[in-house]
């Protein structure tokens, strides 16, 4: 089985462990000679880049942004593929994550490996005291972008269209 879990949980104000360094910047001695002459302390090269992040993460985020009415939902406009975009915009219709006070966040994802370029995500939202269930899939074009191709939120789903 091939599904993974990429957070961890963290309650929504809470801030990474603070570093207790006992070498404070006030207690250096003073340079005593200029940058560039033999002795002096060199810069630094070669810093490894920071990590990207997921896609799984990106769009959950952006996601649970929409859905909560914190960013319009044509902003996931080219992030969509197929009836995604119909589906985001159904769901945001009915501004299911939308609360008073507490803005809603990610806390934590997973997802699974479909095939080669699709991935099947869930993530749960956090919000105060209420726990949601978002799922999505991912699929890669050919432009090797990602994009969002089928989004439900906790079992709500949209109806089938009408044929007239």
């Amino acid at each position: 089985m091939n599904k993974v879990m990429t957070r961890t949980r963290r309650t929504q104000g809470t801030r990474p462990p603070v570093r207790h360094d006992t070498r404070r910047p006030g207690g250096t001695t003073p340079r005593t000679t200029p940058r560039g002459t033999p002795g002096a302390p060199r810069a630094r090269t070669g810093f490894s880049t920071p990590p990207q992040p997921r896609p799984t993460d990106v769009f959950a985020d952006r996601l649970v942004e929409v859905l909560s009415g914190h960013r319009p939902v044509h902003s996931m406009l080219r992030h969509t593929a197929g009836r995604a975009y119909d589906e985001l915009a159904w769901l945001a219709e009915h501004s299911p994550l939308r609360t008073r006070g507490t803005r809603p966040f990610v806390r934590d994802i997973g997802y699974y490996v479909a095939r080669p370029g699709a991935i099947e995500a869930f993530a749960r939202i956090g919000a105060g005291d209420q726990l949601r269930a978002m799922a999505f899939r991912l699929e890669q074009g050919p432009d090797l972008r990602w994009r969002c191709t089928a989004v439900e939120l906790g079992g709500t789903r949209r109806p089938p269209p009408q044929d007239a």
